[in-house]
């Protein structure tokens, strides 16, 4: 296994309201020397994975500002400073879908482009629905939309459907889903 690259500086190199950008200079194992740029985040987010049902998703459709269209994919947030990553789960499912859950689990973590971004994003799965609507922070309101699971490559063709860490959501959910049914069955 390669050896991590040695930390020579580290610098904010631009700053806005809601990005930091650091600069890192490094020294590879090799001797090669590289100046870095990355994003950092805060806190892992979490995208929730809603089910009404056994066969049956929540997605929400709502603007996203970097693509500048209307996005459809699982609702997602940020986790407050000290709040709990279920708690904070729960919180954007109550003010996103309009739904609390009973049951709420971490199924994995994923990062999107770590070369560039520090940042992970907590998947969790949430069954066993009942309304629970909370004011949110959206500048709209958000639009359900119901999706059979069973017509996983239908939301997949979809041209709006594109947010990998969506797409990753589904085969996640899917493979945790065959693993509940294995153990089910041990």
């Amino acid at each position: 296994m390669a050896t991590k690259p040695r930390v020579l500086a580290r610098r904010i190199a631009a700053e806005s309201r809601i990005f930091r950008v650091e600069e890192i200079q490094l020294t590879f194992s090799n001797g090669a020397e590289r100046i870095f740029e990355r994003i950092l985040g805060g806190p892992d987010s979490v995208m929730i994975v809603p089910m009404a049902d056994d066969e049956t998703l929540l997605l929400i459709r709502e603007y996203a500002a970097g693509t500048d269209d209307y996005q459809l994919g699982f609702p997602k947030g940020v986790v407050d400073p000290g709040e709990d990553m279920l708690a904070a789960a729960g919180r954007e499912l109550r003010e996103e879908v309009g739904f609390g859950a009973r049951e709420l689990r971490v199924i994995h973590r994923v990062t999107i482009v770590p070369g560039y971004i520090h940042h992970g994003t907590q998947i969790v799965l949430a069954r066993d629905l009942y309304p629970d609507p909370a004011p949110g922070d959206e500048p709209e309101p958000i639009e359900v939309v119901p999706w059979p699971r069973a017509d996983i490559g239908g939301l997949l063709a979809r041209e709006d459907f594109t947010e990998a860490r969506s797409i990753a959501a589904l085969f996640l959910l899917e493979r945790f889903l065959a693993g509940e049914g294995e153990a089910d069955e041990g």
